[in-house]
């Protein structure tokens, strides 16, 4: 299997599609697509993605697949990447959901507007940046119970939550405050051989 990536490597969720297929050995085209210069919203790529968003594969028979973490779960069936115990494979699922929902509209929106949009962190809505101070809260607790969110290995949790996190001072989260979270991501960027 070869896929197409639409793409933009400023994304975290773009980068975690990126990483799987690399961790996984599987060969794909990637297609810088530029955000900040509307090429997701072009008709041409509307077509394949009415939603106007990337990450989008293209698979080898030409159907699509959008939204990051359905996408990295397609690429990583069968693999060590999806736990084979039902309830450690539930706990993975768990922290994919609580990713798009508590930490990347928090942590990855704060970047986006300092990195790309200038703004100055005192002008961030303060909801935004407590929320992602909450959020990396929550994974420096889980992190005290082991070296990776769901057991001993590597899974599609870590890769999900790294994309964002290992970025998070970025948007103006100090990561020194969470030191469990500092080594996690270490752990996680070896494992994925990014730097």
């Amino acid at each position: 299997m070869s896929i197409t990536v639409f793409g933009d490597s400023i994304s975290g969720n773009c980068l975690k599609v990126k990483w799987t297929a690399e961790r996984i050995g599987l060969p794909y085209r990637w297609v810088e697509t530029d955000i900040l210069k509307g090429e997701s919203r072009t008709p041409d790529f509307l077509a394949r993605n009415p939603a106007g968003q990337v990450p989008l594969i293209i698979l080898e028979d030409g159907r699509a697949i959008a939204q990051s973490n359905a996408i990295i779960l397609y690429l990583a069936e069968g693999s060590d990447l999806i736990p084979k115990d039902s309830y450690a494979r539930a706990k993975m699922f768990e922290w994919l959901f609580w990713e798009q929902y508590s930490h990347e509209p928090y942590v990855a929106v704060a970047r986006f507007q300092m990195a790309y949009m200038g703004k100055a962190a005192a002008d961030l809505d303060p909801k935004i940046v407590e929320r992602g101070k909450a959020a990396l809260a929550r994974l420096e607790r889980a992190l005290q119970d082991g070296p990776f969110l769901v057991g001993d290995d590597l899974t599609l949790a870590d890769i999900a939550l790294v994309a964002y996190t290992r970025v998070a001072h970025e948007g103006g989260f100090d990561l020194t405050d969470y030191p469990e979270v500092q080594a996690w991501i270490g752990r996680v960027e070896s494992a994925l051989g990014i730097v």
